[in-house]
């Protein structure tokens, strides 16, 4: 079979995995193309998006089959769909993951520690994460709290 000649650490799964794009049910990849052809690898998700969707516009074929031949449910078929109309092959790169923003360090909270920092500039991050966790009872890592006070037109703390 054509998954079993993979090796578990190569350099393609480890650049996939770092950049979030290691297509995690590639196990459950039985689209025949996939199988029989080693140009095909159902670890790469943008591939196995790619050729989900064109199954369905090209060979017409239906949208349940196809997601379950490439691993994938109706709604991610979807998704996918409506990701590479917006953006192309780009919008099929896995979006990142994580909060956008400091979200917890409101426009209240910074100017509390931009005040803290006024009346004392030796506080260190650490320092101030501490007074937010005594002030807002809020647990905020120091790098946090340095970089939000470093973004442009903010003092930097030290």
């Amino acid at each position: 079979m054509h998954m079993a000649k993979r090796k578990r650490n190569n350099p393609k799964l480890d650049t996939l995995r770092q950049r979030g794009a290691l297509h995690a049910r590639a196990d459950e990849v039985t689209d025949p193309s996939f199988l029989e052809n080693e140009f095909f690898d159902p670890h790469d998700l943008v591939q196995v998006k790619y050729e989900m969707l064109r199954r369905v516009r090209v060979d017409c074929q239906p949208v349940a089959r196809a997601a379950r031949a490439f691993g994938f449910s109706r709604p991610s078929f979807y998704q996918a769909q409506a990701a590479l109309a917006r953006a192309g092959l780009c919008g099929l790169l896995p979006a990142k993951r994580g909060p956008r923003r400091a979200h917890k360090l409101s426009a209240d909270v910074l100017a509390f520690l931009r005040s803290e920092l006024a009346n004392d500039t030796r506080l260190t991050p650490a320092d101030l994460a501490s007074r937010l966790l005594d002030r807002f009872q809020l647990r905020v890592h120091p790098r946090s709290i340095e970089r939000a006070l470093a973004r442009p037109g903010k003092k930097t703390v030290r």
